[in-house]
């Protein structure tokens, strides 16, 4: 009870959504959303993601968030408070952002880099081909901006609750959303006319964004829209990485969960809709539809600032607020699971949060540089289950991703599924009186539809489900 009354929470429930809307809206929501909704039907991709998001994407955020709030702890220890045979799940929930923080910073200082380009008036530079490579591959500069992009997560951090994290998104979280609109409303009133003498205007890649294209659509290929958009669902929800158990720890006993949990499916959602309208019609409009089959990197530093370069001089003032924009979503993102790790160490061993700060921090550093050298003096090439050939980065991102967070997820299910039962977290959710909304819906996703789902998704994550 003493580790109850002592922990630190939010002051306020708007806190609360801003700093857990801070950590959905991120890298995931800005160069991946949008790739997916180009290559997987547009709308149709647009209307599964949202009906996931309210069964399967509602079914893990809230019990993360309840799992935080009953247990006053944070994912390394929440797991084994609920049942002490489950405490290595906790273990794996820790292990996730402890491998995702360096190699999310060393992107973040990539960020950090564009912007400083763009905010110096030089952004046509970013657009000239080979700049991106020659970047990253650099010796020192990388290594340079990822230290300055940690710095400034673990001053967050470092805070503390209050005046780190709730107070930090509160003033962060605003300036994100009004540059998010301002570009997208940029966005739909650009038009291009190319060599060919063809004109594509912004309103036209906005109607390729949103109206479903069920061209060649087959049953394999609509299982796997249906996987895309669930993963998706982990990067633009936080959820399976012990970011969401840790921030409903700090969640007051007397706020209303259900309610928390609607607005941040709500703000993370329309974030998510809003990065492909600044994006989609901006690509489509200078590159046409073959432009839009760029992805993660590509897209963000090679493909947009050739967009940006097609805009002329507005072009640098549009990419300075476009990378200023990614830059606070990142850093959100990074606070949020960096605070993971803390709460973690402070829990388990008792550490005080400058300690526990100061830990993951080296941590931090010495794989973050490791993750840098990876395109100089550490460069290999690996296969990958998927298909796909990886650096020292994209392995760090398969091992968390595609084999980590769904073990996370699929034992989180069969936990409160089938062992301590659903039970736990609806009078978690109801505990002041309140009435959880879709509380069938939330049984039967937890116990079946989101553990079938989960479980075809890691099959597919590492390779063995190739059918759909």
């Amino acid at each position: 009870m003493e580790t109850h009354t002592k922990r630190n929470s939010f002051k306020g429930s708007i806190g609360f959504v801003l700093a857990a809307a801070g950590s959905a809206v991120g890298l995931g929501n800005i160069w991946r959303f949008p790739y997916l909704a180009a290559k997987d039907g547009g709308g149709m991709f647009i209307v599964i993601y949202i009906i996931l998001a309210l069964t399967f994407g509602f079914t893990i955020l809230i019990t993360e968030v309840a799992i935080g709030r009953k247990t006053k702890q944070s994912p390394l220890t929440a797991y084994g408070k609920l049942n002490k045979k489950w405490k290595g799940l906790g273990v794996i929930a820790c292990l996730v952002p402890i491998i995702i923080l360096p190699y999310y910073c060393a992107i973040g200082g990539w960020v950090l880099k564009y912007f400083l380009v763009y905010l110096t008036g030089n952004g046509s530079s970013a657009a000239q081909d080979g700049y991106f490579t020659s970047f990253i591959s650099g010796s020192y500069e990388p290594i340079i901006m990822l230290l300055l992009f940690l710095f400034a997560t673990a001053f967050v951090v470092f805070r503390g609750v209050n005046k780190g994290i709730e107070s930090f998104s509160k003033i962060l979280m605003p300036i994100l959303i009004l540059l998010v609109i301002v570009i997208a409303i940029f966005s739909l009133t650009i038009s291009h006319t190319d060599e060919n003498g063809v004109t594509r205007t912004g309103l036209q890649g906005l109607m390729v964004y949103v109206v479903p294209n069920f061209e060649g659509m087959t049953i394999k290929s609509f299982f796997s829209v249906l996987l895309d958009a669930m993963g998706q669902l982990f990067f633009s929800l936080s959820v399976a990485m012990g970011i969401m158990i840790a921030y409903g720890s700090y969640v007051s006993d007397e706020a209303d969960l259900k309610k928390s949990i609607n607005q941040i499916e709500i703000f993370d959602t329309a974030v998510a809709f809003l990065a492909g309208v600044m994006i989609i019609p901006a690509v489509f409009t200078f590159a046409g539809t073959e432009g839009m089959e760029a992805s993660g990197p590509s897209l963000m530093f090679v493909s947009l600032p050739k967009v940006f370069a097609a805009m002329g001089s507005i072009g640098n003032v549009v990419g300075c607020l476009f990378f200023a924009m990614v830059l606070f979503a990142a850093i959100t993102s990074s606070v949020s699971v960096m605070e993971a790790i803390v709460s973690s160490f402070m829990d388990k061993f008792k550490f005080s949060r400058v300690k526990a700060a100061s830990l993951e921090t080296v941590i931090a550093i010495v794989v973050g540089i490791v993750v840098c050298l990876g395109y100089n003096i550490f460069y290999f090439e690996m296969p990958l289950p998927n298909g796909t050939t990886a650096q020292i980065l994209d392995i760090m991102d398969y091992i968390s991703n595609n084999f980590f967070m769904p073990l996370v997820a699929i034992g989180t299910c069969i936990l409160i599924g089938w062992i301590v039962k659903p039970k736990t977290v609806i009078d978690e959710v109801e505990k002041n009186g309140e009435k959880m909304g879709r509380k069938r819906l939330y049984i039967v996703m937890i116990k079946y539809i989101a553990l079938i789902m989960l479980v075809l998704l890691f099959l597919k994550s590492i390779g063995v489900l190739t059918i759909i």
